[in-house]
């Protein structure tokens, strides 16, 4: 698809098992495909009341299970391998704004 359209590829995914990511950044690398990983970051309290308050999916025991294990990759590698985006006091468009002017250069 890359190679078809051009620009730069995104991928919005979250992979907490640092195995699986070196397999996929490993392999992305491997085809020539640069990467720029970036990790939005908000702390447990605020991503608890954000899954707890969501207005389009409501709660979610699927995303609460995963807020520990997030906690742990973080501490581990994932913020050390990555560009941290902290989003706890920003919104959307603000932490959007902030990758695509990292991209850019700016």
């Amino acid at each position: 698809m890359l190679e078809f359209t051009g620009g730069t590829l995104v991928m919005p995914m979250t992979v907490l098992v640092e195995p699986y990511w070196r397999e996929i950044s490993d392999g992305l690398t491997e085809h020539g495909i640069p990467i720029r990983h970036f990790v939005l970051h908000a702390d447990q309290a605020t991503l608890r009341d954000r899954i707890q308050n969501d207005q389009h999916l409501g709660p979610s025991a699927f995303r609460f299970a995963y807020l520990e294990p997030y906690a742990e990759a973080a501490r581990t590698w994932l913020h050390n391998d990555a560009e941290v985006i902290d989003t706890t006091d920003i919104t959307p468009h603000q932490a959007a704004r902030q990758i695509v002017d990292s991209v850019l250069g700016r």
